[in-house]
């Protein structure tokens, strides 16, 4: 039997003034989530969270932590809240230092992520938020999947089939970062990345302000991916995003 949870693995806060226009001047806290999918011998990591501090990662990687400072305490890496040696497969949704802070942990896992993420590595740009020095440095021989050709798919979505059997699709959600990717679990649960900072801030894209819009790949793409997720979500898809709290040690399917 199927089984999804949630693991927070540190987290930052932002003022939501500084990120929407008409907010008020609170800081919020937006945990760094990762979700297990596990089903009879497959168990997939859907992002690992944050490393643990201290950071070497050059100038950029400080550059974030001023805007988005880190807190991660001991017990909060992904590798303190699971077994490592038990995933077998690690899914990316994009290369942001809240997703791929935990890759350390899991050499002998099979990694997945889009062709355009794995483009971005090799020669990222400041404005993509990408920092190499926060990967191991096995993760460039790692054994990794690109996602094949995204198809049409469950809820108007475009979807790659990961294992051919309709468990755990793969999903186009451009916009944030590219190649940014989700997944659909069990055809109705969308782990949604950072498709949005928060379920109630999904469809208030034109009200972010300038400087995290900047760090956006595509505010076009953002925006049409929001309106489609608020129409699957009409027709019964359940979006999970990873800066939203979700209960622990619960079963999400």
């Amino acid at each position: 039997m199927a089984e999804l949870t949630y693991f927070a693995c540190g987290e930052t806060s932002h003022d939501m003034n500084r990120l929407l226009r008409g907010a008020r001047p609170e800081r919020r806290i937006f945990p760094a989530g990762a979700f297990l999918y596990s089903s009879g011998a497959r168990r997939v990591l859907f992002d690992t969270g944050y490393a643990p501090e201290p950071w070497r990662a050059g100038i950029g990687a400080w550059a974030y932590r001023q805007l988005l400072p880190p807190r991660i305490d001991a017990g909060d890496t992904i590798a303190g809240q699971l077994d490592p040696a038990s995933v077998t497969h690690v899914v990316l949704s994009h290369l942001h230092p809240d997703h791929i802070g935990g890759i350390r942990f899991f050499p002998d896992a099979t990694f997945v992520l889009s062709d355009a993420a794995r483009r971005t590595l090799e020669r990222p740009r400041l404005r993509e938020g990408v920092f190499r020095r926060l990967l191991p440095a096995w993760f460039g021989s790692a054994t990794v999947v690109p996602s094949p050709t995204f198809t049409p798919g469950p809820f108007g979505l475009r979807t790659a089939d990961l294992f051919g059997d309709g468990s755990y699709l793969l999903v186009d959600l451009p916009g944030h970062a590219r190649g940014h990717l989700g997944a659909l679990v069990e055809q109705r649960v969308l782990l949604a990345g950072d498709a949005a900072w928060g379920r109630d801030l999904l469809g208030a894209e034109r009200r972010i302000r300038l400087i995290p819009r900047l760090v956006s790949h595509d505010t076009t793409a953002q925006r049409e991916t929001a309106q489609l997720l608020l129409a699957g979500e009409r027709k019964g898809l359940q979006p999970l995003f990873s800066h939203d709290q979700h209960p622990a040690g619960t079963d999400l399917l």
